[in-house]
Order: C-alpha cells, then structure tokens, then sequence
C-alpha cells in the first residue's frame, strides 16, 4: 500500500464527518468542487480543495444518461467510489432522495451514510415538468424526514436542503426563502436555492437564514466571484456540472481539431501524464 492509500485508509467517516461539520463554521466561504470519478476527485483533491460533492448530471453524464438517470443503487455506488477516493470529506447530490414520501428520502439518507459519506442534498423538484415543485407541507416533511435519518447515525451527517424554485418559470424570492427558513426549521444543516440571478438576490437569501448558504456556480451570468459571494453572505460554493463540461469541452475541442483539420495544436497546452499521475498521487 502507497503513502497515500495508507493515509485514506486511516481516515474514518467519522473524522471527515467533523471535518466537513468544521469546514461550515470557520470564517469566510469555501469551494466544494465536483468530480465524477475517482480520477477527477483524486486531481481535485491534489488541488487542495477541502472537500468535494457529486453531481447528479455530472455522475449520469459519465454513464451515458440523462441527470436523475441513475438509480439509487447506481447514483450511491458511484458516490460511494468518489468518496474512497481520497481522505476528502464527501457530499452527494441526491436529487430527490429516489422517491415522494418522506420515508423514501429517509432511506436515502441511511443508504448515502452506509455508501460512506458524509453529506447529501435533498431537493424540492419533484421531476415532473406540469408540476414542477412539491407542495410546500410535503417538501418540509420531505427534509424533516432526511433530518431524522440523518440525526439517528452515529457522526455527523450535514443534510442541505435545496429550494429549486429559481429553476422554474416566474420564479418567486419570497417562496424561496420561505421554503428555506422552513426547511431551517426542519432541521436542515446547509440551505441551498440554484439559480439566484444577481448578488443583491444572493444577499437577500443569506439575511433571511441563519444556517450556512451553498451558492451553485455554474449558470453563465448567474455565477459570481467568490469573494463577491463570501461577502454577500455565501458560506459554500459548489459547482454543479461545470468542471465536467469544462472537461468534455476541452475534449470535443481536440477531436473536432483531430477529425477536421488532421492537426494536433491540442497537444501543446495539455497536461501531460506525468503531472497527472502526481496530482492525483499514483
């Protein structure tokens, strides 16, 4: 076993429980990046980034599928692979929670724990586009469920909860916070509302919680400095999907090149394996 296998391999749940817990009380803000694989979460964690969440689309992209395409066996399996990647604390994008009741979201949140992670996000959208939202007294029930399960582990589980109204046509501030203050009130450890679309809408949500905030960067024109964000209020910033796409751009961009011009400029600015394989500490 490697240096860095045997330093993963000593670090429970349990301390990256308290460490990604920590990570939401110390000052400023902070950014949770997201991989899709153990190869990108290993670079990501070379980088220095203190901890690291999955995406939904991203994990689904990987394996060829729309988001929300994976099962909940699927979706816990893949996280559950990018949470032993390293010694990073780990959160997963759970859409959902892989049902309507209550109860299901519940068994979402045993299920993520035993995958080995320390975190997820539970979401007001129900996935079906004539009614977009669950109704608010379900949406509550939903995250008060989550809270439960997650209070009844053995460490510490941060359950952020996310308002998707912004998501949607004639979006709603008021809605959205009050969604968000009730689901403070169920006991949500994070608070989290894609899709704010300017930093005076972002300091407005801040003032209304008192919990820590996850701005999801990620959105053109709806993505902010990160200092503009910390003063705003934000205490964590996610990324949704964006390194993945960043990362299959830059690879449509090589092959278009490869395919249409037979050249390869591509090579050039690329990072070689080398540099790779030290990033991720192979």
């Amino acid at each position: 076993m490697d240096a860095g296998a045997l330093h993963r391999a000593v670090i429970t749940q349990k301390e990256k429980a308290n460490r990604f817990r920590a990570l939401h009380h110390a000052p400023g803000a902070f950014i949770i990046p997201n991989p899709w694989d153990i190869g990108s979460a290993r670079l990501l964690a070379g980088l220095g980034f203190p901890a690291l969440a999955t995406s939904s689309a991203a994990a689904a992209a990987a394996q060829g599928k729309r988001d929300h395409g994976l099962t909940r066996d699927e979706a816990l399996a893949d996280a559950g692979l990018i949470g032993g990647a390293t010694d990073l604390p780990v959160s997963a994008d759970l859409g959902k929670g892989f049902g309507d009741a209550p109860e299901d979201v519940a068994e979402t949140i045993r299920r993520a724990a035993s995958a080995g992670l320390v975190g997820c996000t539970i979401e007001d959208s129900t996935g079906n586009p004539d009614s977009p939202l669950y109704p608010e007294q379900l949406a509550i029930e939903r995250i008060a469920a989550a809270v439960e399960a997650a209070r009844a582990l053995p460490f510490t589980f941060m359950l952020t909860a996310r308002a998707h109204n912004f998501l949607y046509h004639n979006p709603d501030l008021d809605e959205t916070i009050r969604r968000l203050q009730a689901f403070e009130k169920a006991g949500a450890d994070v608070l989290f509302a894609p899709g704010l679309p300017d930093i005076d809408t972002v300091r407005a949500v801040c003032a209304a919680i008192s919990k820590p905030f996850n701005f999801m960067a990620g959105i053109p024109k709806k993505s902010f400095p990160a200092a503009e964000l910390a003063a705003a209020g934000v205490k964590r910033i996610s990324l949704a999907t964006s390194l993945y796409r960043a990362s299959m751009t830059g690879l449509l961009n090589a092959a278009r090149e490869v395919k249409e011009l037979g050249t390869f400029s591509f090579l050039g600015p690329s990072v070689t394996t080398a540099d790779l394989n030290k990033l991720m500490g192979i």
